[in-house]
């Protein structure tokens, strides 16, 4: 059969600037910042900005999620996300979808806390050679987390409702920090993917496998995302005092 795929942004559903908004750890006293720069004019997104750890002690995240609360994507009938990416900086991306988002808690105006399910990738040098390198990740790829923690019990993606897209770029445990920049051409919903031109096989041979790490931190919620907080002695501090004046629920 041949593949049939589903433009979400880009490709052939023009990138809009109002579909993207910044939910960075400066709202909780960070000084990480990340923009997606984008025109219905261009066939290519940005997404951009700079890493600081040293502010909240190795700990930092920036990230670009789809607005609207209301807005939800039915992929039941596709077999995963497919990603059109032309450049970046050999940094570890990580693209993330949720099936639930709850409304704000009544005694903060925060946004609760639901499961997140996360694929993590590194365009590498070898890949960054090519004009443009499609990396389909098939749900069963994204792991489910939940404040950080990896949910191996957690129900499997809705795919039905799909509420948000998110593109995080984060420290893992303060192995990256500075400026970072991907250039993507489309995010796309993708079945019969086998038959594009490129397997599974020879995409993790240009990206690594999801980063994993034993030690998970819980993480402090932040808006709208999530972020793994160090695991350090320090950060486990930070982490006490940021639990104290910033009730998460």
């Amino acid at each position: 059969m041949a593949k049939h795929q589903l433009f979400l942004f880009g490709g052939g559903n023009s990138w809009s600037s109002g579909d993207w908004t910044a939910s960075d750890d400066r709202v909780r006293g960070g000084k990480s910042q990340s923009y997606l720069d984008c025109s219905p004019n261009e066939p290519t997104a940005k997404f951009h900005g700079n890493l600081d750890i040293k502010t909240l002690g190795g700990a930092g995240f920036a990230s670009q999620r789809t607005t609207g609360e209301e807005r939800s994507w039915d992929l039941s009938a596709y077999d995963g996300i497919e990603l059109d990416l032309v450049k970046a900086d050999e940094k570890q991306y990580t693209l993330i979808l949720k099936d639930e988002l709850l409304p704000p808690n009544p005694d903060n105006g925060r946004e609760q806390s639901t499961i997140s399910y996360e694929y993590d990738f590194r365009f590498g040098a070898s890949s960054a050679k090519d004009k443009s390198t499609k990396l389909f990740v098939p749900w069963s790829d994204f792991k489910a987390t939940y404040r950080g923690r990896e949910q191996e019990d957690a129900p499997s993606l809705e795919r039905s409702t799909i509420k948000r897209f998110s593109l995080m770029m984060r420290s893992f445990f303060g192995d990256q920090e500075g400026h970072f920049s991907l250039y993507i051409t489309s995010i796309s919903a993708v079945k019969n993917a086998s038959n594009s031109g490129t397997d599974l096989q020879e995409y993790h041979s240009h990206f690594p496998l999801p980063y994993s790490d034993e030690e998970k931190a819980p993480e402090a919620h932040v808006g709208s995302e999530d972020t793994r907080m160090s695991s350090t002695s320090a950060n486990q501090g930070l982490m006490s005092w940021i639990w104290e004046t910033c009730t998460v629920s």
